[in-house]
């Protein structure tokens, strides 16, 4: 007798239920080898030769032959996956939360001169911690399941404060924007370098190929100030040629004429020099109490809200940009920059609305 009709004997003598379900799991079961041997086997009740399934690539014949002898065997049963009778899994939730706080560090504090992980060595070093050794496909699998991705660092400095003062100092600058009063201001300042050599990150290619990124060979550079308001999300930000307290300066005059009725404005900076010269102390002196300086535990660009708007602006603009000049360039963050402006005030306006 021909297997397909082997096989639409074994399906005849299926209850309806038992049916139903079978073309349930072809359409739409989570595991997809089940779902392509249900797949197999209605093709076969269909009529469809292994031949003809192999043409369709539903399936090698191998692999219809031995669906076949499983369904015969024992039926719907027979289609699913039968690796838990291997035994328990060695991957319990202990060696899971090993492994996480092993990605957590490095190599070298298990001993190992490597400073990156690999995902062999991190087998030989659960093993050691749990006596479980398990293959690199297991591990690929569980690496997936629980989110451990490959992944740039980011370098940070330490402050060389005391965790007790960096605290104290933030929360002054917190408590100060929750009190604020009537009139006041408070906005996040810094600077950002523009290169129209461009900035080279990663982007998507094709296998086997690699993108190149023309550069213009001699560097030239723009600087911007920039300030981000604390409650509304407004932008103000000037150019300058050279990073100097005198750029500093133009932008402390250019938020005077943005908020000609504050009363006071509090300007939330790092501990740059160029923000704490002499030139700026006398600049200070002569706006009547009107622009506070307060500044930031050194080191600490996360506390520093404009610090995310440059990081946008580098990934939108500068980073593997095909401007050939710098007045090119610079257009395009004008441009961007205007745009973030607009984002960020509705956003700040939704989130207070909320």
């Amino acid at each position: 007798m021909e297997l397909w009709k082997k096989v639409q004997q074994s399906w005849q003598a299926l209850s309806r239920r038992e049916r139903r379900m079978m073309r349930s799991l072809a359409k739409g079961s989570p595991d997809a080898v089940l779902r392509v041997r249900c797949k197999v086997i209605i093709a076969l009740v269909q009529g469809n030769s292994p031949g003809k399934i192999h043409e369709t690539k539903l399936a090698s014949k191998s692999q219809v032959y031995r669906v076949i002898k499983r369904f015969q065997e024992d039926r719907l049963a027979g289609l699913v996956d039968r690796r838990e009778d291997n035994g328990d899994s060695q991957i319990s939730w202990y060696y899971e939360s090993e492994l996480c706080e092993v990605v957590a560090g490095s190599p070298q504090d298990h001993g190992h001169r490597r400073p990156t992980w690999t995902q062999e060595l991190l087998i030989k070093v659960l093993r050691k911690r749990t006596g479980i050794r398990i293959s690199v496909t297991t591990m690929s699998r569980l690496r997936k399941r629980l989110g451990i991705r490959l992944g740039r660092p980011k370098p940070i400095v330490g402050c060389p404060w005391s965790k007790g003062r960096k605290t104290r100092r933030l929360n002054k600058i917190r408590r100060l924007i929750a009190t604020a009063r009537p009139g006041d201001v408070f906005l996040y300042e810094d600077e950002v370098d523009i290169h129209l050599n461009p900035k080279i990150g990663p982007d998507y290619m094709l296998r086997g190929t690699q993108k190149t990124v023309m550069t213009p060979g001699k560097n030239v550079k723009r600087y911007l100030a920039g300030a981000l308001n604390a409650i509304t999300g407004e932008l103000s930000w000037v150019e300058g040629d050279r990073k100097t307290s005198t750029l500093f300066l133009v932008l402390l005059w250019h938020l005077l004429k943005v908020y000609p009725t504050a009363k006071r404005i509090y300007v939330i900076l790092d501990n740059y020099r160029i923000h704490s010269s002499r030139q700026v102390e006398l600049a200070l002196a002569n706006t009547e109490g009107r622009i506070q300086l307060c500044f930031l535990p050194p080191y600490c660009p996360d506390h520093n809200r404009i610090e995310r708007v440059w990081r946008d602006l580098h990934e939108n603009v500068t980073r593997n940009h095909r401007c050939r000049t710098i007045g090119e360039l610079m257009g395009e963050v004008r441009r961007y920059l205007r745009r973030k402006d607009k984002h960020l005030q509705r956003l700040y306006q939704e989130k207070m609305a909320a």
